[in-house]
């Protein structure tokens, strides 16, 4: 029931937050990747560096595995490590491609019929080993790896986009992996 009403108040308060975004912090400007291949997306990603929100506040050793699910949607599992109680947690969640033309543009939900935006805004399209998300605002941004490392170049290179995107990099929180 907890868990119920944990994601209960996360999406609503994305859906709300949604809004209301002023334009300052909005993404909106901020294009999708358009070349993604999404079988090649699917798979393990470790959380590198993400900026702090309520819904994974505490969490270390965080992943995230996408699978095709049977009806062509995206079955999506969140999984960290929860140091102060000595636990680990996880977020089982499904998303959907909304508009192939749009490229790596998702929703995704993780309660019921409540979507928010899932945006790549930068990806190694090489080989699928790094990626940046974002969501509706610039108070969201993730940076994934397919290994718990990630190259400090490519990294300090991600950062530098995500300045020049208006993100406020002060505030990322380096995941330990």
């Amino acid at each position: 029931m907890q868990k119920i009403l944990f994601y209960i108040i996360l999406m609503t308060g994305l859906l709300i937050s949604g809004c209301f975004t002023p334009a300052e912090l909005s993404t909106e400007s901020i294009p999708a990747i358009k070349t993604f291949e999404l079988n090649r997306y699917l798979g393990k990603w470790y959380e590198i560096a993400r900026l702090p929100h309520s819904f994974e506040e505490g969490l270390d050793s965080v992943t995230a595995t996408y699978k095709l699910r049977d009806d062509g949607r995206i079955e999506v599992l969140n999984k960290g490590f929860k140091t102060a109680e000595g636990e680990w947690k996880e977020a089982k969640g499904k998303a959907y491609i909304p508009d192939t033309s749009a490229g790596a543009f998702l929703k995704v939900s993780f309660f019921w019929i409540f979507y928010g935006d899932y945006k790549v805004i930068a990806l190694d399209t090489l080989d699928y080993s790094y990626a940046m998300i974002t969501s509706h605002s610039k108070e969201y941004l993730w940076i994934l790896n397919r290994s718990p490392e990630i190259d400090q170049d490519i990294y300090d290179n991600l950062l530098k986009k995500a300045v020049n995107w208006g993100f406020d990099i002060s505030k990322l929180y380096k995941v330990v992996q």
